[in-house]
């Protein structure tokens, strides 16, 4: 039977977002990870070649875990109560995850498969795909027919809107304001109003 690890990957991802979160990504160094764990830098090397594909990996973890409550929210079979749940995880979860947000603002998708195409293209090809997918169900759903106009006004109140307030809480120090949730969501649900078919 083969040795088993000391330390997993998930470890050293673990390792590297609480100095994130300490400190900045730029605390998130090969040397500081393995002091955190008390391994030898060449342990994590020996699973990562670089820091920066160790924050390349952490940002698809964070983007998957933060999918599953938008996607847990968009199953609901009221659609106003499915956009309301999906737009509030948006925002609770980054105000409840700094550290990891501001990871997501860090990279995109298409520059890591240029970047790592044999290390992360397999996760990086079908990481959207769920959500893709659950948009359009929701548009069929919510508007009775998929086109370009009404998925682009489901992506728009789904994704867009609560992504500026998104950005607003990670670049503001400050927990963000009581009312910001409740104005996000009604501009959402107001978006997602206009033009929609009678079922």
């Amino acid at each position: 039977m083969g040795r088993r690890a000391k330390y997993t990957e998930q470890d050293i991802l673990d390792a590297a977002l609480e100095l994130v979160a300490e400190d900045g990504t730029h605390a998130a160094s090969v040397v500081a990870i393995a002091k955190r764990l008390g391994a030898p830098s060449g342990s994590i090397y020996h699973r990562f070649s670089s820091r920066d594909l160790i924050l390349a990996t952490l940002w698809i973890r964070t983007v998957k875990r933060f999918q599953q409550g938008f996607l847990e929210a968009l199953t609901l079979h009221d659609t106003v109560q499915a956009a309301r749940g999906a737009v509030e995880h948006i925002v609770t979860w980054t105000s409840a995850h700094r550290s990891e947000a501001r990871i997501l603002t860090m990279y995109r998708r298409e520059d890591l498969i240029t970047a790592w195409p044999d290390e992360l293209g397999a996760d990086l090809s079908s990481l959207n795909d769920e959500v893709t997918q659950a948009v359009i169900e929701f548009t069929r759903r919510h508007f009775n027919v998929v086109d370009a106009e009404t998925t682009g006004k489901a992506r728009f109140a789904l994704i867009e809107i609560p992504y500026a307030a998104a950005r607003h809480i990670i670049r503001n120090p400050q927990p963000p304001p009581s009312w910001l949730s409740q104005t996000v969501v009604a501009a959402s649900l107001a978006s997602l109003s206009t033009g929609r078919a009678e079922s």
